[in-house]
């Protein structure tokens, strides 16, 4: 890695202003670099750039489009080690995680450049449907919406970077991108891969900085996309004063998972264990409750106790370590109130709950109140609450008595059950056999209720980032 990485300011380098940040490992707690940081001033002549951008951004071809993305592809995979060395040092992700997670990006500009020939077909729509639209003919096509702004958070560095810019480029939109001040380098090196192709001048700017500097992308009216991933409380406030804008907002949640008598347990509960603690839990659709049917409870806790106290947390540039530093000692702390203020309430730990710095031990708790944080709120952290229903329809309801609706995992071999979770479960995915830590990049991901607006996944993406425009021809 090297000392300084510049922000990206209309497709070049730029040394930016004159408070550097210091980004730190997040293990070892050294500064690793420092990274350029934008001001208002260098945020403004991003939008300006970005607004005289977006013809040229528009007038491109899809094979023009297509080969850019296809370059990063092969760039990316080029230089692969480097970014997975800066995953592990900078989010603390353990060195499969981040292996996993540049695959991802990888495969993400893939599925772009595969989305742009769709993109470009068009629609011919059938208008004489009434006597008075007689000899009428409608054709339909998508146009790029503008110049759009991004807000990435710290725990996908990469990937939910490249589920921004990659449907943004196959688009033909603008962007301006802030990725997180905790994990800005890995975005910074996508932007060392942008700057070598053939994007117009102005096309994009990766430029970290402020929270008060970056609301000028929510604000602003000649951003004409916000999209926004992080804190619920933070998302609905940008939303309530966006403007005229379009918003895409990716908020999290405190995702169940329902395990019922007929599941396989030899598959189920390795898989609960891996999505529940993963990259220490950090992830928005983490198994956060688990929600047992109450003929298997005891034999579901033995065994998921069991596993857990098997479970290697420390180093994440180790390759057996499932479980890595959470972001800060901050955080550390917040989790172990939420904990503690749990316990006080009755709950019971059954195995974990210690802390160290920015370590925190996978842990397993039951009797968990309801209107305590830690069942209501989204943990973001190695910590997984365990809650027996009596039949499926009870633990339908309980997977739904959450102000959050992103994902949930079902594990049923009942057909109809699993058509029934599909119908009554209120959240964006239903995952049957499986965690709600499940996702595929091209697949439509997103929440309902406080979990969030919109879609992202590339082709939705896109469709979010493109307008439809009419054209009616009368013979």
């Amino acid at each position: 890695m090297q000392n300084f990485y510049p922000l990206y300011l209309a497709n070049k380098a730029h040394e930016g202003a004159d408070d550097a940040l210091e980004v730190i490992n997040k293990y070892s707690q050294d500064v690793v670099a420092e990274v350029a940081r934008a001001d208002s001033d260098l945020l403004e002549q991003a939008i300006d750039a970005g607004v005289k951008a977006i013809p040229a951004m528009k007038a491109l071809k899809p094979f023009e489009k297509q080969r850019i993305l296809l370059q990063c592809v092969d760039k990316f995979n080029q230089r692969f080690d480097e970014f997975t060395e800066a995953l592990v040092a900078e989010g603390g992700k353990p060195k499969g995680a981040a292996e996993t997670e540049v695959k991802r990006l990888i495969s993400t500009f893939q599925f772009a450049a595969d989305s742009v020939t769709a993109l470009s077909a068009g629609e011919v729509i059938s208008l004489d449907v009434t006597e008075a639209s007689a000899g009428y003919r409608g054709f339909s096509k998508r146009v790029p919406i503008g110049l759009c702004g991004f807000i990435s958070p710290f725990n996908f560095p990469l990937n939910l970077v490249a589920h921004k810019i990659a449907p943004a480029i196959a688009a033909g939109c603008p962007f301006i991108l802030k990725p997180a001040s905790y994990t800005p380098i890995s975005a910074l090196l996508v932007a060392e891969v942008l700057a070598e192709t053939d994007l117009p001048e102005g096309a994009f700017s990766i430029m970290p900085m402020s929270s008060d500097v970056a609301d000028v992308l929510v604000t602003d009216e000649r951003i004409k996309l916000l999209s926004f991933t992080g804190s619920d409380k933070v998302g609905w406030d940008m939303k309530a004063r966006a403007g005229k804008k379009k918003v895409v907002l990716e908020l999290g949640g405190n995702a169940a998972v329902m395990v019922e008598p007929d599941a396989d347990l030899d598959v189920a509960l390795p898989r609960i264990i891996t999505g529940g603690f993963s990259q220490a839990g950090q992830v928005c659709i983490s198994v956060q409750r688990v929600l047992i049917h109450k003929d298997i409870y005891t034999q579901v806790k033995d065994k998921l106790v069991a596993l857990t106290k098997e479970v290697k947390i420390g180093d994440p540039s180790t390759g057996d370590v499932l479980v890595g530093p959470m972001i800060n000692e901050g955080e550390v702390e917040r989790l172990k109130q939420w904990v503690d203020e749990a316990v006080e309430g009755g709950a019971k730990v059954l195995c974990g709950g210690e802390t160290d710095g920015v370590m925190h031990s996978a842990t397993i708790l039951e009797n968990v109140p309801h209107d305590a944080k830690l069942y209501k709120d989204e943990a973001f952290g190695p910590v997984m609450i365990l809650e027996s229903y009596d039949d499926f329809e009870s633990g339908v309801a309980l997977a739904n008595d959450s102000r959050f609706g992103l994902q949930v995992g079902v594990y049923t071999a009942n057909i109809n059950k699993a058509l029934q979770a599909w119908d009554d479960i209120e959240a964006g995915g239903v995952i049957i056999n499986d965690v709600p830590t499940f996702r595929v990049d091209n697949m439509p991901y997103g929440g309902v209720k406080d979990s969030g607006f919109g879609r992202e996944g590339v082709k939705y993406a896109i469709e979010d980032m493109t307008e439809l425009r009419l054209m009616v021809v009368k013979g």
